[in-house]
């Protein structure tokens, strides 16, 4: 399964920044005179990926309350509220942003073109025009992306490969992220070959969310693809519960998509990423420049499967499938 990334894996390992060692403890300092890091959430915060960022920075010796600050400001799945959140950031003078998804590191990076910006979760950075290239980003912007293109082809293999039934897949994008229509051209450029049928469907609000679930109702749709995003994945649970009323699977790039009732997700290992993250930061506060870090891709991947819901749709997951997860949820 790691094998079709490897390349990726492989560019990953000569641009890595460095392995995850402590750094001397910095001296304690006021608490009004402590850099300030502002983390810019598109969803709500994730406190269990939050404490492996926190951990990271602690080994570092970054001790929030001690000698740091960390500044949240969350859209909870608006996006329309981030350029007004990132600028919030920008007055609290913070000397570091840690965004998480495009949107979020767009918002940051109109916001200000000074401040050191560590992303988290983006797709495609350079097709997004958030950075210039990989090894050399050149602006105030760098960090991890996410490979959400081809880790979503991998999954609809693996999804063919567990339920070769699959043919029409509804896609859910938001049409307002920058990913969304590259993906969505991707996607269906490969989509003879995966053996399937894309439908789209572009929702950014909850009426388009409500009229989308009413005529995907009606259509002879077999599978649910949920793509990473803000406002997605704020809805993951209804749109989940949408597909298991119709017995259909529900697939994405993150976690929490099974562990909210989905069937399997193939994704980055985001505590890894949360943690690389914390490198950055730490660079960054000790002197280093955005453009001299080069721009990190995932080395470390998970298959989850949750057998629960696979017994729900009356799905016998083959072996070949089931012997490659990395998690099962029973």
């Amino acid at each position: 399964m790691r094998s079709l990334l490897s390349r990726h894996a492989t560019l990953a390992a000569l641009l890595a920044i460095g392995p995850l060692t402590a750094a001397a403890v910095a001296p304690a300092q006021p608490a009004a005179q402590a850099p300030r890091i502002g983390f810019l959430w598109g969803g709500p915060p994730t406190p269990s990926l939050l404490r492996e960022f926190e951990d990271a920075l602690r080994e570092r010796g970054w001790v929030s309350g001690r000698n740091i600050t960390i500044e949240h400001r969350a859209a909870e799945g608006r996006s329309e509220r981030l350029p007004q959140l990132a600028a919030e950031l920008v007055q609290a003078r913070v000397s570091v942003m840690v965004t998480s998804q495009s949107p979020a590191t767009q918002a940051a990076k109109k916001a200000s073109g000074t401040i050191p910006i560590v992303m988290l979760g983006n797709g495609d950075p350079v097709r997004y025009g958030l950075v210039t290239n990989l090894a050399r980003p050149e602006g105030n912007v760098t960090g991890l992306s996410f490979l959400v293109n081809e880790v979503s082809i991998k999954l609809i293999e693996l999804l063919k490969e567990a339920i070769p039934k699959t043919e029409r897949v509804a896609v859910f994008v938001n049409q307002t992220n920058p990913g969304a229509a590259p993906f969505l051209a991707d996607l269906t450029s490969v989509a003879p070959r995966l053996g399937i049928k894309v439908r789209p469907v572009e929702v950014n609000t909850i009426d388009e969310l409500d009229r989308a679930l009413t005529a995907l109702s009606r259509e002879p749709v077999n599978a649910v693809f949920l793509v990473p995003e803000s406002f997605i994945g704020s809805q993951r649970q209804r749109i989940i519960e949408f597909a298991m009323v119709h017995r259909w699977p529900a697939v994405g790039p993150a976690r929490a998509y099974v562990e909210a009732g989905g069937f399997m997700s193939y994704a980055p290992h985001l505590p890894t990423l949360f943690r690389q993250a914390a490198v950055y930061v730490d660079k960054l506060l000790r002197g280093a420049k955005p453009a001299d870090l080069p721009v990190e891709q995932p080395t470390k991947f998970e298959l989850v499967i949750n057998l629960k819901t696979a017994k729900i749709l009356g799905v016998t997951v083959p072996p070949s499938v089931l012997v490659r997860a990395d998690h099962v949820i029973e």
